[in-house]
């Protein structure tokens, strides 16, 4: 099971190495994510023998379980999707949570202390994190930089078809799979080992849900006397935003705790919700988001989040809930910024320089 340490570790070791690997890759934009970002990372001029080392190396550097390092020396394309999802769910964790207390600041001290805890927070990191695996390697399995998995073949259709009629459906199948046997099994007794591997699973399901079919015709003058047609997965942005709603939606279990002990027993379930029958597991059998604490305000400096104090805000939109009620300043500055932008033959985009004032709203400390 990877467990919050664990994971800690995990995410600390990959967000180093995609500094690193952003460092030697200037031009390489880790904005907006639209499902479609490189998985390259590994460089793609060296020796084989250069290649193997690199990518075992890649793999030590993430501090795995040895199942887990086995499974990512298993094929050279494994490190550099673990390190881009990771990013990928890091970014989009940001965008989501722009607004709000929590911006899912994850430097150092608050990542490590949040992954120990039960929080909302929590749960939708777990979520994220497995949804970006999936995303991440079924993709890579499309896009040909996996050695151990190609295409998601339609019934009836040879790779080399597929490849041919452009219909290469990211594989799933291959992916998730992957994902459930990395992320590790269920533990029956372990209370708070159960709930993540519900968030694991929420975050692997929440994909599958997205997937859709797309088809293209082949024919004389475009009619469709023969189609082709292939799954498709939905943008990780869109991922992000369904999981952000169960974030919003999560639900609380408790636990029999056995005051003498002060051991957690089995998991209460949520008051109103279907549950598991004839004693089975009393989580959810929908695929929400379920955590054990309640969160912190994040309002103050304190082990999960560096507080708001300084925090820019939106005036008319979330200053008041983001500043908890200290007010905020205000300061005018002058900005200039391309505009009137008009493309040029051949082949560059012209734009003039405008200068205008803005005012920028920041939480008092």
């Amino acid at each position: 099971m990877l467990d919050g340490p664990l994971l800690a570790r995990w995410l600390a070791a990959a967000f180093a190495l995609t500094l690193l690997l952003a460092a030697l890759r200037p031009s390489a934009a880790y904005f907006g994510l639209t499902g479609s970002e490189p998985l390259t990372i590994l460089p793609l001029t060296l020796e084989p023998e250069a290649a193997a080392q690199a990518h075992y190396k890649a793999c030590d550097r993430l501090k795995l379980e040895r199942k887990q390092r086995r499974m990512c020396r298993r094929d050279p394309g494994v490190a550099e999707t673990l390190v881009e999802a990771v990013s990928m769910s890091a970014l989009e964790c940001q965008y989501q949570f722009r607004f709000e207390r929590w911006n899912c600041t994850l430097e150092g001290r608050y990542r490590a202390s949040l992954l120990k805890r039960g929080f909302k927070e929590t749960a939708f990191l777990y979520a994220i994190s497995s949804a970006g695996l999936t995303h991440a390697l079924a993709k890579a399995c499309s896009a040909g930089r996996m050695e151990r998995c190609t295409c998601d073949e339609a019934p009836d259709l040879e790779n080399r078809e597929a490849w041919q009629w452009g219909g290469c459906g990211d594989n799933l199948k291959y992916s998730s799979k992957f994902v459930k046997e990395f992320l590790g099994r269920r533990s029956s007794k372990d209370l708070r080992a159960r709930v993540d591997f519900h968030n694991n699973l929420v975050g692997v399901k929440v994909i599958k849900a997205g997937v859709e079919t797309t088809c293209k015709c082949h024919g004389v003058s475009g009619s469709c006397t023969v189609r082709t047609c292939w799954r498709q997965l939905a943008p990780f942005h869109e991922v992000g935003k369904r999981l952000k709603h169960k974030y919003e939606t999560a639900l609380k279990v408790g636990s029999t705790t056995n005051e003498a002990t002060g051991e957690a027993g089995a998991i209460s379930p949520p008051r109103g919700r279907a549950t598991g029958t004839g004693g089975g597991d009393p989580l959810p059998r929908t695929p929400e988001l379920v955590h054990l604490d309640d969160s912190p305000s994040f309002c103050l400096a304190g082990r999960f989040s560096p507080g708001t104090a300084g925090r820019r805000c939106h005036r008319e939109k979330n200053c008041e809930s983001i500043c908890c009620g200290r007010g905020h300043n205000t300061q005018s500055r002058v900005v200039t910024r391309p505009c009137q932008c008009q493309v040029r033959w051949c082949c560059y985009v012209e734009c003039r320089q405008c200068t205008q004032r803005e005012e920028v709203y920041t939480c008092k400390g």
